[in-house]
């Protein structure tokens, strides 16, 4: 052979080669969903789904109406529609807020001139992605504290340029605020919608109609994450006016939204994976998170200075290996053994919470491959042997 390729012969690509050719290295992700390492592994079922919509053209306007349809039929909800991942959809409740059906108010986003455009958020709700809210014009109006926050303080807050009430579920943020049925009925007595951010809040399943039971008007999920989606896929659900007004204001009509686009394939994917996610045993599925996680505990919990336990409530979606550093831990941070294991061979990415200062550390399974696991466990217990010796 003279170095040609042989007739019907192919160069087939792997994600491995192509980050090789790019001169990136690869990591494991034990870290859970978080968009800066990749997000999650989209279903099988996901990319087959866009590779056949690649092969067709259709009216995007019909095609979201129907795949609307679809997720409301498979989450259980009166309505939904598809939007640019869930932050795309607090840009998209915004607008729906302000500008409702109303073309002109549409066309005029972000320039809110004549049009109500105040968001009341109690400060304890306010979170690094709630800026998204502010893209198509609107601006917030703060109550309450960091810590708590009373409905009267809500109500004192509403007045005639109030477009809507914000509401967060979010780990850590459980019992922060007013309660989502006290702020629901506060807002639907003055005529107002409910705009909830639940992007991180699934599974379990059944929080796909949790928040609107609890009268939500618009409720955003994530397409990726554990639904395991196109990473830059959405979905609202919530009550029929509401996600009609969300479609009107949202890509690919003309408008503040217009940068949103979620293309035929994405679509497509999005719905192919949330039908697996709705369809799976979620006991079968912790079970086998419980086994991997309870694995990484046994491997680390002896070692002094910290304890270790596998942990599956409001904070941690699926069982994650969580691990807190002790008074009498004298070996590196939550920070430096996060930058220590990204920085071995193999790279491992490894989370720990929001609060400033970190109070623990996690592994999350969601995103683990086979054999990660245990090359995982391997990494993490030589790393924090050393750590307690003070290495």
């Amino acid at each position: 052979m003279d170095g040609t390729h042989s007739i019907g012969e192919t160069n087939k690509s792997t994600g491995l080669s192509i980050l090789e050719k790019l001169g990136v290295t690869p990591l494991i992700n034990a870290g859970g969903p978080n968009t800066k390492h990749s997000g999650s592994r989209p279903r099988a079922e996901s990319t087959e789904a866009m590779n056949a919509m690649s092969e067709v053209f259709v009216d995007l306007e019909e095609l979201l109406i129907a795949a609307g349809n679809e997720i409301a039929q498979l989450t259980g909800n009166e309505a939904a529609t598809v939007t640019s991942g869930a932050s795309g959809g607090l840009v998209v409740q915004a607008a729906a807020a302000m500008a409702k059906d109303d073309p002109e108010r549409i066309a005029q986003l972000p320039i809110t001139n004549g049009i109500p455009n105040e968001l009341i958020i109690q400060r304890g709700h306010r979170f690094v992605y709630d800026h998204l809210y502010l893209a198509p014009g609107s601006q917030f109006v703060e109550v309450g504290r960091t810590t708590d926050c009373t409905i009267e303080e809500i109500d004192a807050a509403i007045g005639p340029n109030t477009a809507a009430l914000i509401h967060l579920e979010s780990p850590y943020k459980e019992k922060t605020g007013v309660p989502l049925t006290e702020l629901s009925d506060l807002a639907h007595s003055h005529g107002l919608p409910v705009l909830a951010d639940c992007a991180s809040m699934l599974p379990p399943r059944e929080n796909l109609t949790k928040y609107t039971s609890q009268g939500a008007d618009l409720v955003s999920f994530s397409g990726g994450k554990a639904v395991r989606g196109p990473q830059s896929t959405g979905f609202l659900v919530g009550k029929t006016e509401w996600i009609e007004y969300a479609r009107l204001n949202n890509a690919p009509n003309p408008g503040v939204t217009r940068a949103q686009k979620v293309s035929k394939e994405e679509i497509a994917g999005l719905l192919a994976a949330l039908k697996v996610f709705t369809d799976i045993d979620e006991n079968k599925e912790t079970k086998n998170y419980l086994d991997q996680m309870n694995f990484i505990v046994d491997q680390i919990a002896e070692i002094p200075g910290l304890s270790a336990k596998v942990t599956h409530d409001y904070d941690h979606y699926i069982p994650h290996a969580v691990i807190v550093l002790n008074k009498d831990w004298k070996g590196p941070t939550y920070s430096e053994i996060a930058e220590r294991l990204k920085a071995g061979s193999p790279r491992i990415y490894i989370a720990s919470d929001y609060r400033d200062p970190a109070q623990c550390m996690w592994i999350d399974p969601l995103n683990l491959q086979d054999g990660e696991v245990e090359i995982v466990a391997t990494q993490l217990r030589e790393l924090l042997i050393k750590g307690a010796s003070g290495f």
